[in-house]
């Protein structure tokens, strides 16, 4: 595959360069990429400008500096590869530490939900609380008290939960729970900078499938949760094997089934009570109110379409009681025994966390046909590496959550982390900063994602380059400096994006 863009700086073709004896240096070099924009022009043309003078302050020595990007990796049929990054918490180490990126911990976290402001908020399942992560990967504890489960509504740590499972956000930035051992739906609203945790409908501790108002309702073992528009919710009651729909009448909140029979299990289309649903776990709506279903335990997607006040289940993809992890067409494709949450972006195009292969899916609406593809991640292989498309390495990734640019946000779930996925051909690129001098030291930072590797290199010919070292960006502003030999003549130094 070709070069990822990641870079705001470039060589031009050629540059004449004087040294401080006024001696001149001409260099040909190879136009990397002409669609970039060359950062150092200002620096290094004019006598007065920065580089010059930062180089006039170490005798015999040419500063050059420039942010280059290596090959994306990825496989071919990986037709849109994701590059994806660690955004918070650390493979392999559990906890509950609020901090950011690495610094923070968690303790099996199973769903996302990013807000319009790109805000992830985290049902941090172990922990029994509810987590958020900012963009910039700080992430803070909003309710639930770490490890204490229990039922009670309250405000922040008064809050608590047992095995918070899924959550959805909405407009407003009220956050819908669903509280799995409480078989309840819980809402988390901000108030001012407090969060306050309510009940809508279930009654803790008792399990059923009735439908009714408020805590006249019953849910068994609800997992996966959706708003739409209006505010009405929709639930995957896993262990009722059915879809609920949680509506507000004014105060209160009524419930009701819209498609599959509670106690039967199957994997059969149809309408309303028609349908069998098999463990479903994940749920997206779309703007038309259409919903998707990961229907866990039958290893295939689902659309439930509603038809004047019918509910309308289909099959789209994947086989029913046949796993694997295979692209391809409908019911040609294959998804693991397993599947985690999913998303739908304005397209009508859906992403699936594969959770037992590992991986990340796309299914592509192409006219009638659901059109499955990969787009991180590599079947059969769990791991923690950051990288692009197969390169990429997830550990049971339970939930998809898909902000208004396109990225993903992933629970991987058995890492402990949150990712964060982009479209490897938008993968935000590294900014440079100014550099400076200090004490013979040249300095410069380097702005881009968290977690990003680079690569600092220096070179006295601009052919041969050594590594002086392998950093990892922690978001916000990275400082770096090193210490060139007057020795060496000309040095020139750029930054690598592994």
């Amino acid at each position: 595959m070709g070069q990822v863009p990641r870079s705001a700086a470039w060589l031009e073709d050629q540059f004449n360069i004087q040294n401080e004896r006024s001696q001149t240096m001409k260099r040909n070099i190879a136009p990397l990429n002409r669609a970039g924009r060359w950062l150092g022009t200002g620096y290094m043309r004019s006598p007065n400008s920065l580089f010059r003078r930062l180089a006039g302050n170490l005798p015999g020595i040419l500063l050059w500096l420039a942010v280059l990007p290596l090959a994306a990796s990825g496989q071919a049929n990986y037709a849109t590869p994701y590059t994806f990054i660690t955004l918070a918490g650390r493979a392999g180490y559990t906890g509950s530490a609020d901090g950011t990126n690495s610094a923070a911990r968690f303790d099996y976290p199973l769903y996302t939900a990013v807000d319009s402001e790109g805000n992830v908020y985290v049902p941090d399942t172990l922990n029994e609380t509810i987590r958020k992560v900012t963009p910039g990967g700080v992430v803070t504890t909003l309710a639930g008290r770490v490890g204490v489960a229990g039922s009670a509504d309250g405000t922040n740590s008064a809050a608590q939960f047992h095995y918070p499972n899924a959550v959805a956000v909405d407009s407003a930035t009220n956050l819908y729970v669903a509280d799995t051992f409480n078989h309840t739906i819980r809402k988390v609203a901000p108030v001012g900078t407090n969060w306050v945790v309510t009940t809508l409908a279930g009654l803790a501790g008792y399990t059923g499938s009735a439908d009714g108002t408020n805590s006249a309702a019953r849910f068994n073992g609800p997992d996966g949760v959706a708003v739409d528009s209006a505010g009405s919710l929709y639930v995957a009651d896993c262990t009722n094997h059915t879809i609920r729909k949680v509506m507000p009448v004014g105060t209160n909140w009524v419930v009701t089934t819209l498609a599959g029979r509670a106690g039967y299990i199957g994997s059969a289309d149809g309408t309303n009570s028609a349908a069998r649903f098999n463990g479903p776990y994940g749920l997206a709506v779309d703007t038309a109110t259409n919903l998707y279903v990961a229907d866990w335990y039958a290893d295939t997607i689902r659309k439930v379409t509603p038809v004047g006040t019918n509910w309308v289940v289909t099959t789209l993809a994947g086989l029913a009681g046949v796993a694997g992890s295979a692209d391809g067409t409908n019911g040609a494709a294959r998804f693991g025994s397993g599947l985690g949450s999913l998303a739908v972006d304005s397209a009508g195009s859906l992403y699936v966390a594969d959770w037992s292969n590992h991986t990340i899916r796309k299914v592509t609406p192409d006219g009638t046909n659901w059109v499955v593809t990969t787009l991180a991640g590599l079947a059969g292989v769990a791991g923690t590496t950051d990288g692009t498309g197969s390169a990429a390495r997830l550990n049971n990734p339970n939930s998809v959550a898909l902000d208004t640019a396109g990225n993903l946000y992933v629970a991987d779930t058995s890492n402990n982390t949150i990712r964060e996925g982009f479209p490897a051909s938008s993968v935000p690129p590294p900014i440079l900063q100014p550099p400076s001098l200090s004490a013979s030291q040249f300095g410069f930072g380097i702005t881009g994602l968290p977690n990003l590797a680079v690569n600092i290199e220096s070179s006295t010919n601009l052919s041969s380059w050594v590594v002086n070292g392998t950093y990892i960006l922690n978001g916000g502003t990275n400082y770096y400096s090193v210490s060139p030999n007057p020795a060496q003549g000309a040095q020139f130094y750029r930054a690598h994006v592994r």
